[in-house]
C-alpha cells in the first residue's frame, strides 16, 4: 500500500512538470549547472592540492 502512495505521490510531482513556465525551467536548469560547476571547481582544487602536497611544495 506504502508503495503505491510513494508512486502516485512520483507521479504527481512529474506530472505538473510540463506546466512550469519557460522561465521556471531555465531557473531551475542554471541552478542544477551551478551545483555541478561548484563540485567540479572543489574537485579540481582538492586534486590540485594534493599534487602539491605529494610533490612537497607548500
Amino acid at each position: 500500500m506504502a508503495d503505491k502512495e510513494r508512486n502516485s505521490s512520483f507521479n504527481n510531482q512529474h506530472a505538473c512538470e510540463p506546466c512550469r513556465s519557460f522561465g521556471q525551467k531555465c531557473s531551475h536548469l542554471v541552478k542544477k549547472q551551478r551545483a555541478k560547476f561548484y563540485i567540479l571547481r572543489r574537485c579540481i582544487a582538492m586534486l590540485i592540492c594534493w599534487h602539491e602536497r605529494e610533490r612537497g611544495e607548500p
